[in-house]
C-alpha cells in the first residue's frame, strides 16, 4: 500500500483515481500530476516503483498544499471571517447557509434537524 501525503491510497485502483483519495486533489490536479511525473493513466499503484512513488510524492509537496495544511488554510480564512465580523462570518458563526441561499425552506445540511416550534398548529 502506497502512502502519499500522509494517506494511504488504495493499491488496485489506476493512479489518477487513487491520487484524488488525498484531500486537495481532484481530477485535474490528479492527471496533471501523472503527466508532470510521467506515468501513463492507466497503470495501476500497485504497478508503480518506489522511485515514482517517491517522485508523485515529491511533486505533491512541491506544488499542492494538500490533507492537513489545506484543512488549516482554511480552517483560518473562516477564523478570519468570523473574527472580522462580516456577513460571511455572522453566517458561519450562526451555521447557517453562506452563499445566498434561500433559508425558508431546505438549508437542512447547516441547521440540522428540524426544530417544532410549541403551540404553532391551530
Amino acid at each position: 500500500m502506497a502512502r502519499i501525503a500522509g494517506v494511504n491510497i488504495p493499491t488496485q485502483k489506476r493512479v489518477p483515481i487513487a491520487l484524488q483519495y488525498i484531500h486537495g486533489i481532484g481530477a485535474k490536479f490528479a492527471h496533471d500530476i501523472c503527466t508532470k511525473v510521467g506515468i501513463p493513466a492507466e497503470r495501476r499503484v500497485n504497478q508503480l516503483t518506489d522511485a515514482e512513488v517517491l517522485q508523485i510524492r515529491e511533486a505533491i509537496d512541491r506544488d499542492y498544499l494538500v490533507e492537513g495544511d489545506l484543512r488549516r488554510e482554511t480552517a483560518m480564512n473562516i477564523k478570519r471571517l468570523m473574527d472580522l465580523g462580516c456577513y460571511r462570518g455572522l453566517r458561519h458563526r450562526r451555521g447557517l447557509p453562506v452563499n445566498g441561499q434561500r433559508t425558508h425552506t431546505n438549508a437542512r445540511t447547516r441547521k440540522g434537524k428540524a426544530k417544532p416550534i410549541a403551540g404553532k398548529k391551530k
